[in-house]
C-alpha cells in the first residue's frame, strides 16, 4: 500500500512537546493514522449530543486505501468536508474518532502503540484491525434515512 503521508525528515517525537498550532505542515498531515474514520458519515442524536459513527462513508472515500480519492480538491466535490486545522481541533474534537492522534495529542495523551509515526509502518494502523479498510459502503449507495443501519461501534 502506498502512502501519501510523508513521514521523514520530522522532529523527533514532535507529537509529544510541540503544541498543534507549532507544527509543521510534513508533521501535522503525519499525525494522521489513515484509519478513514474522519471519512465516515456520522450521526449525532438531538437530544444527548452523542456521535455515531455509520459504515457510511463519504463519496470520496476510497476503502481499499483507507484515503480520499481527490483530497487536494475535495471541497469541489464534498463542500462540507470539515479542514482539521490546530485552531479547529477543540471545535470538531466531539466527532473525531477517540483513536485519532489530533484529539490525543491536543488531549495531551500518548499515541496508540500501532501509530504509523511508533511503528514506521503505514500499515500499522490497518494490522492492528484500527481502519476503515475494506469495511464501509458508499454514501450514494445508502439512503440518508437509513444511515442508522450501519452504526458501527469505533475499534480502539
Amino acid at each position: 500500500m502506498t502512502d501519501p503521508i510523508q513521514r521523514t525528515g520530522l522532529r523527533s517525537e514532535f507529537w509529544k512537546s510541540i503544541p498543534l498550532e507549532k507544527l509543521t505542515q510534513p508533521e501535522w498531515e503525519a499525525l494522521c493514522d489513515g484509519c478513514g474514520k474522519c471519512c465516515l458519515n456520522k450521526i449525532e442524536d438531538d437530544i444527548s449530543g452523542e456521535v455515531f459513527l455509520t459504515r457510511v462513508a463519504c463519496r470520496l472515500f476510497d476503502d481499499t486505501s483507507c484515503h480520499c480519492s481527490h483530497y487536494q480538491g475535495r471541497h469541489k466535490y464534498v463542500p462540507e468536508c470539515i479542514v482539521l486545522t490546530p485552531a479547529t481541533v477543540e471545535q470538531h474534537s466531539y466527532w473525531l474518532p477517540r483513536t485519532c492522534a489530533y484529539l490525543l495529542v491536543w488531549q495531551n495523551e500518548p499515541l496508540p502503540d500501532w501509530h504509523p509515526l511508533l511503528t514506521g509502518s503505514s500499515d500499522s494502523v490497518h494490522q492492528a484491525g484500527v481502519s476503515m479498510i475494506g469495511q464501509t459502503v458508499p454514501e450514494f449507495n445508502v439512503d440518508d434515512d437509513d444511515w442508522e443501519d450501519h452504526i458501527i461501534e469505533e475499534p480502539v
